[in-house]
């Protein structure tokens, strides 16, 4: 079941990596674009690595404040959840 659950979380970080680098696209070419909440929602829910590298990589939304802000909460926020999770997976 662990594996399960680390494989899902590293899918996860993988699609919202290609999210930032599909949103920094669709910013070139003057395309719709992924709304700031999708991409900062998708952080919090397990996606803190993907999309903290996202930003890196892509050079995507790297001056706005509130990513600047908020995707080092949301890997806290993540970490802190992984934390409890397995120290409720280990007790019971």
């Amino acid at each position: 079941m662990m594996d399960k659950i680390i494989l899902s979380i590293f899918v996860w970080n993988v699609f919202v990596f290609l999210l930032y680098g599909i949103d920094k696209w669709k910013a070139i070419k003057s395309k719709w674009r992924i709304s700031e909440r999708t991409l900062i929602l998708s952080a919090f829910i397990m996606g803190s690595i993907g999309a903290i590298l996202g930003m890196s990589v892509f050079r995507h939304k790297t001056k706005h404040i509130k990513f600047r802000i908020l995707l080092p909460l949301a890997l806290v926020f993540n970490i802190a959840v992984i934390f409890l999770f397995f120290s409720y997976y280990k007790v019971t």
